[in-house]
């Protein structure tokens, strides 16, 4: 606007001039006058002195254009660089923003690194722990194999001999008058040692798992302790498990029986077995183990339901009886099947002809006090019954006075049996107190005990006669950090079978009173069978079991636990054992004989990382 004004200034200052100059008054015609060269030089010198005044005035005209030109100048520099820094500051906001942006951006970055910094080091934190706690693990492919288990010294000392290895038959206390109730035992064993291995893989919904355990708690037809201690290797457990993540599971092959009383939810691998050395745990608690096809639901970690399909076995015991039954028969040596069958109604290597697999079901709570499981067992049971098997001349059987045992009307006779059970575990004073209480009974359940009592007996029509069983057991346990001290109190019960067969005119069956028990108390001479080795058997003694009544006590100390140490190296434990044990029978003419025992046990024990 400026550099306008002094346009516009000098252009009227110009014009100014000019108008001045062609303006100037005419002079007035008069007589010429003669010129003189002084009025000429006079003129000259006027218009010498209108042009200096004129270039005077260009001059300035022109120090007006340079100045303005240079002001434009100056202004379109001024120009340029307030462009050149509005764009600059244009870019700078620019750049400012996008850097506030990236800070917001390393903003979140940083605290999402932090978050997975965070939970890194829990699961690191888990990972150690886990490390601390389990055995340490092996990466093969896509799957962790874990290896476990242990290597045991035991012995077990006995007030009254059993013939038995650190095994007890809990059923087979002898009565007073046998030999071997006045004579002490002791064995050293090495047998409980256990060896196991689990096999983990994880897919994006499910985790696959595969489980295996051995001891050499068996008895192979060679097996002996004379001079090599050769033992058999034993199946304990070996299954398949399938766990997918909304809570169901599916598990296959041989594993602790549902009955079994576990310590979180319906899990395998997480049975609540007493701490006895005695690898026949204690009277009272309930378990087997067999094949089973098991499949469970986690309801939020608070309530498991299971249901199983488990393998059946009835074990039946019984006197007196005519030959007018079939309920199975000793193994198939080409089956697979132990075929030395060492009495009629032993069980020892007898196997039953099953007519269905035994159904358990179970359902577990932890409300946030406290484990507790209810449950319930059916098993079905089957005999081929022979009605004219004792010898008959009537009609019914052939009609002949010469009519003898036969086959006629035989038939399958089916019994349906099972039980209820309950068990409940609590757990005091940080974790260190534990006590539990299991329950069960049942008609046919006895073998479920670990006693080993018989399912059933048999009536004098050759049917089966299923045994009312009960089954409880109480245990404590404190657990410190280098000591374990445990009680258990335990019994089992077997009801009477028995019957009155009018052909024989006997009474057969399972714990009738008119047994004959007098033969109990005496004391009989060696057999021959083989010389030196077979005690005297008891004449007139049936000695049915009533109840067994144990209660036991003893203590782990691990003086040296490597779960404590970066590096675990396993752990090293010792152990003491005491029992004392009852088998009271049903009276049979007036006598209840009792057999008892008391047991020391020992064991020095090496755990595998």
């Amino acid at each position: 606007m400026k550099s306008a004004w002094k346009m516009c200034a000098i252009l009227f200052l110009a014009t100014s001039l000019v108008a001045q100059t062609n303006t100037a008054p005419k002079p007035r015609k008069a007589k010429a006058a003669p010129i003189t060269a002084a009025d000429v030089q006079a003129l000259k010198d006027a218009i010498a002195s209108q042009q200096a005044a004129l270039a005077q005035q260009q001059q300035q005209i022109q120090e007006l254009r340079d100045s303005l030109r240079s002001k434009d100048q100056a202004v379109q520099q001024a120009e340029t660089v307030a462009t050149d820094a509005a764009g600059k500051a244009d870019a700078a906001q620019a750049q400012a923003s996008q850097q506030l942006q990236t800070v917001g951006e390393l903003k979140t970055d940083v605290s999402d690194l932090k978050d997975n910094l965070l939970n890194t080091t829990v699961t690191v934190q888990e990972a150690q722990k886990r490390m601390a706690d389990s055995p340490t693990s092996i990466h093969y492919k896509g799957i962790t194999i874990t290896p476990g288990g242990f290597l045991a010294a035991e012995t077990v000392t006995r007030s009254r001999a059993l013939a038995g290895d650190i095994n007890t038959p809990l059923n087979a206390l002898t009565m007073p008058g046998a030999s071997q109730s006045h004579i002490s035992e002791f064995f050293g064993s090495g047998r409980q040692s256990r060896i196991s291995l689990l096999a983990q893989g994880e897919l994006s919904n499910v985790k696959l798992s595969g489980y295996y355990e051995a001891d050499f708690l068996s008895a192979g037809v060679t097996s002996n302790n004379n001079q090599s201690n050769s033992y058999t290797l034993r199946q304990r457990q070996v299954f398949a498990q399938a766990g997918f993540n909304s809570g169901w599971t599916v598990t296959g092959g041989q594993m602790w029986s549902l009955v079994t009383e576990t310590k979180k939810g319906t899990d395998n691998r997480s049975e609540a077995l007493p701490m006895t050395i005695d690898p026949q745990y204690t009277v009272g608690f309930s378990w087997a183990r067999q094949f089973g096809f098991r499949v469970t639901k986690n309801f939020g970690n608070k309530i498991w339901a299971a249901v199983s399909v488990e393998n059946p076995q009835a074990t039946v015991t019984s006197h007196g009886n005519a030959n007018n039954f079939l309920l199975g028969s000793a193994g198939a040596a080409g089956g697979l099947y132990n075929a030395a069958a060492t009495s009629a109604l032993g069980n020892i290597a007898n196997y039953s002809f099953n007519p269905s697999p035994d159904v358990v079901v179970k359902l577990a709570f932890e409300p946030g006090f406290g484990h507790y499981e209810i449950f319930g067992v059916y098993s079905r049971f089957r005999d081929r019954v022979f009605p004219c098997a004792e010898v008959s001349a009537t009609a019914f059987c052939g009609g002949s006075a010469t009519a003898g045992p036969n086959t006629i009307f035989a038939n399958n006779l089916s019994k349906n049996g099972g039980g209820f059970g309950a068990n409940a575990r609590w757990s005091f004073y940080q974790k260190r107190i534990d006590f539990g209480l299991h329950a069960m009974g049942g008609n046919g359940i006895g073998r479920y005990g670990t006693g080993g009592l018989s399912d059933a007996s048999i009536h004098a029509d050759g049917s089966v006669d299923l045994i009312r069983s009960y089954q409880g057991l109480a245990t404590l346990e404190w657990h410190g950090p280098k000591l374990d001290i445990y009680f258990n109190a335990g019994s089992e019960y077997a009801g009477r079978a028995s019957d009155f067969d009018p052909v024989s005119g006997k009474n057969v069956g399972y714990g009738s009173p008119n047994f004959n028990n007098s033969g109990c108390y005496s004391e009989t001479v060696p057999g021959s069978t083989v010389a030196g080795f077979t005690p005297g058997g008891l004449a007139n003694c049936t000695a049915d079991t009533r109840a067994l009544i144990e209660g036991t006590a003893g203590f782990w100390h691990k003086f040296y636990d490597g779960s404590k140490e970066k590096v675990n190296r396993g752990r090293m434990q010792w152990g003491l054992q005491y029992s004392y044990i009852t088998r009271s029978t049903w009276s049979g003419k007036s006598l209840e004989p009792e057999g008892l025992d008391n047991m020391f046990f020992t064991s020095f024990r090496y755990y595998l990382p």
